[in-house]
């Protein structure tokens, strides 16, 4: 057993020998060509690597291209939107200005009277005129009711937050348009208000007689600090209420709002729109020059209008507004007159009739037809200032004391007289009469003129017969009267 054993570990020893022996030869075999094969593997492999980096290098050449291609279309059509856009701004802001120059009315009101078709919406009105004072004001106009709505930059409900002291919150009031035109507005309507609404807990307008809470206003005569304490009252009795209510035109605008006292609680203000309606009331004839601009007179220069009695001229600048000076200047009165009346009468026959308005002949003019020739009375056809004149010749007969007076009689009353005396004259003496009178007379007054003497016989001479007047008669007794001035503010 021994001996097979050691011939077979023999065997087994040459048998591994041989094998490694073969193995050796077949991996050195096997190592080279496997040598040989990677670099046939590496060179085929650097040569595809060369072929896609030159492929590579084209594309991306080719995308550089294309990108700056589409660089270059991106600016040009950025370009074509900016030259648009700008365009586009440019032809809205010219529109824009277009329509602030043309806005030829003044209010909402005058907008919807104009067309009362168009929509409620926001539309460009110039309440100071157009082409004059300050550009066009963009505001809301409803066309329901014709009002004219102004916006500020404080219309949503703001928090006071927590503030001690009297007025140490304090918020000024910025609106979509200028002082000059929200006058002008609140000058042309009728009514012009704005409400303002205040939700309180625990924070009072008012304590102990001390305001906390205050606003400023534009008007002149009610300019500096005016309180809540006579119309908002719900918020000093204290708690979580609300308190609301409105200003009239004669405090707008408001221009700054003051609340304090919140330390406590909690306070919350709105405040509305301007709201101007209607027209501004001008009946008749306008009076001054803010009735002409009231109408709509925008061009300077000089009218007549309706004075307290009479027509007076008035120079008016419109570029200004009624409460600035230089806005009305007066002229003076104008001679207008709303019919003629003028009269001349003689007589053609003597009269010694005493204390009887003494009647006409022939009326030589009767402009008016206000002398009545029969009854000798003129009758004022129009109120105002009239000039009366007379004149006729006194007979006096015999040589004795004689007074002879012409008297002017006003609705029965004596208010003037002339007087002719003579005492031992001559036989047959003529002595000449003459009145004038000037009289404020109203519409139906009557005047006349009566003849009274004393002492020996006495007459008015009215004609004597003369070869050098083709009727054969002079006439020494007239009659004249005629309006010097008209009273308008009471015929009118």
């Amino acid at each position: 057993m021994a001996n097979y054993s050691g011939v077979i570990q023999v065997c087994f020893f040459l048998l591994a020998y041989y094998i490694c022996l073969t193995a050796g030869t077949n991996l050195e075999s096997r190592f080279l060509q496997f040598e040989k094969n990677f670099v046939n593997v590496k060179e085929a492999l650097e040569a595809k690597v060369v072929t896609l980096e030159t492929k590579v290098a084209r594309l991306e050449a080719k995308v550089e291209q294309q990108e700056s291609q589409i660089a270059a279309l991106i600016l040009k059509e950025r370009e074509k939107d900016q030259s648009s856009s700008t365009k586009k701004f440019t032809m809205s802001v010219e529109l824009n200005q277009n329509y602030k120059r043309n806005a030829i009315f003044r209010t909402c009101q005058e907008l919807r009277s104009s067309n009362p078709l168009l929509e409620s919406g926001m539309y460009w009105i110039d309440p100071d005129g157009q082409g004059v004072g300050d550009d066009a004001i963009h505001v809301f106009c409803d066309m329901k009711s014709g009002k004219t709505l102004i916006g500020h930059d404080s219309e949503s409900k703001i928090d006071v937050g927590k503030c001690a002291e009297p007025g140490c919150f304090s918020r000024k009031i910025n609106y979509y348009a200028t002082d000059r035109q929200i006058e002008s507005l609140i000058g042309l309507s009728d009514n012009c208000n704005q409400t303002i609404k205040i939700n309180c807990n625990n924070a009072p307008l008012n304590v102990g007689g001390v305001a906390y809470s205050w606003y400023n206003t534009n008007n002149n005569k009610y300019d500096g600090k005016q309180t809540f304490s006579d119309w908002l009252k719900n918020c000093d009795s204290g708690g979580n209420t609300q308190d609301d209510g409105y200003w009239t035109s004669t405090f707008l605008p408001i221009t700054r709002l003051h609340f304090g006292g919140t330390l406590k609680g909690s306070l919350q203000h709105t405040l509305g729109k301007i709201e101007c309606e209607g027209k501004a009331k001008s009946e008749g004839m306008p009076k001054s020059c803010e009735d002409l601009w009231r109408i709509g007179h925008t061009l300077n220069g000089i009218f007549a209008v309706k004075g307290s009695k009479s027509i007076e001229s008035l120079y008016c600048d419109f570029n200004r507004r009624p409460n600035e000076n230089g806005f009305q200047k007066w002229i003076g009165y104008a001679d207008v007159k709303s019919a003629p009346v003028h009269f001349h009468v003689t007589r053609n026959s003597d009269s010694e009739t005493q204390n009887t308005p003494i009647p006409f002949s022939r009326a030589l003019v009767n402009e008016g037809n206000a002398m009545d020739l029969t009854s000798g009375k003129f009758t004022a056809p129009l109120p105002g200032i009239y000039f009366f004149s007379f004149a006729a010749v006194a007979y006096l007969k015999d040589s004795s004391y004689v007074d002879f007076y012409s008297r002017l009689f006003l609705n029965g009353n004596l208010i003037g007289s002339s007087n002719v005396h003579e005492n031992n004259a001559p036989v047959d003496q003529v002595s000449p009469l003459t009145l004038q009178m000037t009289l404020n007379l109203k519409k139906g007054d009557r005047v006349w003129v009566e003849i009274v003497y004393y002492g020996s016989y006495s007459e008015i001479e009215s004609s004597l017969k003369s070869s050098y007047l083709s009727d054969g008669s002079s006439h020494f007794t007239h009659f004249t009267g005629f309006m010097l001035e008209e009273e308008i503010a009471a015929s009118l």
